[in-house]
């Protein structure tokens, strides 16, 4: 896999030099594809699903088309629908932040199937992506399991071990360990020695996170999970990955052990509904974990906060990309997939996610829905973490759809 990226990114810096300036492709024929736009901020009527048009010739040197084949929902994509998410461009916008598919169109490599990132515009059935945020995808790996592992797994692995510095024997607390970073971190707490993993959930998915390593799963919705930690650790875990801020942050640093890191990286207590709610917000506001720098003396703890969106060194992209990939290919880590929806059923797909439904990744899948299909889910064969085998879900309702004839 090393040899491979690094051959690519050679080839790649002669087509720049070569076309320094100019287009790579001059092929005037305009290609016509699905997108999913935010057409403005509120609830989930306002994701459409429109037709637009583009011509290969408006690629220029460092880019690709890539032909997509399935792409992530994060809970990033429910904050921008919102209009909480700052590094999403105003509406109209495509949203998406990663996906997997086939290079379409370049100087070389074309045919690659690849994972792609960027910041936006990934859900759409073609996508231009620098070419040095693609990467090429193991044989044994789906296009599911390729849009799965970027966001979650690149997220978990910096704050474990960029950050925390994870190591044999400490005790890690998860929150939302049935989410798709949830998954990812367990996953990979795994791979170092005699860590304790603490992880809440709602007691419907304790069978599942437990079976994917969860040593402790704690129901946040009946019990106290910080009373429940400490009846097991009295001294609290080393370790908080929190994802909900609020008072939650709070808790989590009156968890910490003396030496202890709480990293902070989501505010999903501000989302209570399909549009923004600022009561939820100023609540989590009022309640965020308020302290000085002597505090931290005192206690002996520290606190740090992530953002994968502002991380824009591309040797450590590369280099985590490398090493999720190699643990993909050791059989160490595999992205579960929830469940798969094709652009149509976009709706449903944000209501399981927002609803906390899921076990592991939503996917959407750009290729137009049979009419005989129904939205594919995974949830029920639980005992399979990990894997990509999708029960047939009962659950169907309208998405909202409006097709338009664009052109950019």
């Amino acid at each position: 896999f090393k040899k491979e990226r690094k051959g690519r990114r050679k080839r790649r810096e002669g087509i720049q030099y070569l076309s320094e300036g100019n287009h790579i492709i001059n092929d005037a024929q305009p290609i016509s594809y699905r997108a999913l736009v935010l057409t403005g901020y509120g609830g989930y009527d306002k994701i459409k699903l429109q037709v637009k048009s583009m011509k290969k010739s408006q690629l220029k040197a460092g880019e690709v088309l890539v032909r997509v084949k399935a792409c992530g929902l994060n809970f990033a994509e429910l904050l921008g629908r919102q209009g909480l998410y700052d590094l999403l461009p105003a509406p109209p916008v495509t949203m998406g932040m990663e996906g997997s598919g086939v290079i379409e169109a370049v100087a070389e490599d074309v045919g690659d199937r690849v994972i792609a990132m960027k910041r936006h515009g990934m859900w759409q059935e073609v996508a231009v992506v620098p070419a040095n945020r693609t990467f090429p995808i193991p044989e044994a790996m789906s296009f599911e399991e390729a849009a799965a592992l970027p966001i979650n797994y690149m997220t978990a692995y910096m704050m474990l071990f960029e950050m925390a510095n994870l190591r044999p024997g400490k005790s890690v607390l998860i929150h939302m360990a049935a989410g798709g970073v949830g998954i990812a971190a367990t996953q990979l707490c795994q791979t170092v020695q005699d860590v304790t993993i603490f992880g809440t959930a709602s007691a419907s998915k304790h069978e599942t996170i437990s079976q994917g390593g969860v040593t402790h799963p704690i129901d946040y919705r009946t019990k106290d999970y910080v009373t429940e930690i400490r009846k097991i650790n009295p001294k609290g875990v080393d370790i908080v990955l929190d994802p909900l801020g609020g008072a939650d942050t709070q808790k989590g640093f009156g968890l910490l052990k003396p030496l202890g890191m709480l990293i902070v990286f989501g505010t999903a207590n501000c989302v209570t509904g399909q549009k923004k709610n600022l009561l939820a917000m100023a609540k989590t506001w009022y309640n965020q974990l308020t302290l000085n720098t002597l505090k931290l003396m005192q206690t002996n703890k520290a606190i740090a906060g992530f953002h994968l969106g502002y991380i824009t060194d591309e040797e450590l992209f590369e280099r985590t990309l490398v090493k999720l990939m190699e643990l993909y290919q050791q059989g160490k880590i595999k992205p579960r997939i929830d469940s798969c929806y094709h652009f149509e059923e976009v709706t449903e797909a944000m209501k399981r996610m927002h609803d906390r439904q899921n076990i592991g990744k939503v996917i959407l899948i750009p290729e137009p829905k049979k009419s005989e299909e129904k939205p594919q889910s995974n949830t029920e064969e639980a005992e399979n973490v990990g894997e990509n085998e999708a029960a047939v879900s009962d659950q169907k309702e309208e998405a909202a759809v409006e097709v338009e004839a664009e052109k950019d």
